[in-house]
């Protein structure tokens, strides 16, 4: 314990204290570029594997390690058919009209297909990437609605690359949340709290254009 003097004042200071706070939540905020830069990064195919090789407990969910590119569907901001809350009891109304919709909340969502029948599997992963400005209840948030979403039957609007796969059928959701060494420490200790996993990323801002190939629909 150390006395310290200041205009006639003394202050008992506990050399403890100093080592005892949390990390400061006065940081920088998340810049949107460093979204942005994630969200196209993580599209692809190649850059959404690169993702699940940090989280195994995820990556061993790809049903072919030998044809990881061909075993699962990325969708970045997706949109899905949802079947109206409304529609409980309605008679009458033809399948269509009992459907709505909604561009969900997650960034993207990663789902997983037998590589050889080209089927849809049960296994969606769904990441939520922490957006600028957002706080920790705005991001638990966006995961809370997505469970209510799906909790009901969906059909996801699939890529017009992939349009000819089934994409209905019962499914099991993961959810992996993409923080910054920006976040503030509340949101990280929240998820940790929360029992949700996420993992901290550093953007790279010199994506090389040589990588990027236009998509061919043929």
């Amino acid at each position: 314990m150390k006395r310290i003097a200041s205009k006639n004042l003394f202050f008992i200071v506990h050399r403890s204290s100093f080592t005892s706070f949390p990390p400061s939540n006065n940081v920088m905020s998340v810049k949107q570029s460093d979204y942005e830069t994630l969200l196209s990064e993580y599209s692809s195919r190649e850059g959404a594997i690169a993702l699940l090789k940090q989280y195994r407990s995820y990556l061993e969910m790809i049903p072919s390690m030998r044809r990881p590119e061909e075993s699962l569907i990325t969708i970045p901001l997706p949109v899905a058919r949802i079947r109206s809350s409304q529609s409980v009891g309605q008679k009458g109304a033809s399948a269509a009209n009992l459907r709505e919709t909604i561009h969900l909340p997650c960034d993207l969502a990663i789902l997983t297909c037998d590589p050889e029948w080209k089927i849809k599997m049960e296994t969606e992963i769904l990441i939520f990437i922490h957006r600028p400005q957002e706080d920790f209840s705005q991001l638990l948030g966006r995961w809370r609605k997505m469970q209510v979403y799906l909790d009901r039957d969906y059909e996801w609007l699939m890529p017009l690359s992939e349009q000819h796969m089934l994409s209905e059928g019962v499914a099991k959701t993961y959810p992996l949340f993409i923080v910054f060494e920006t976040t503030p420490f509340r949101i990280k200790r929240g998820l940790a709290g929360a029992g949700l996993p996420f993992l901290t990323q550093t953007p790279e801002l010199d994506l090389s254009e040589e990588m990027t190939q236009v998509p061919s629909w043929d």
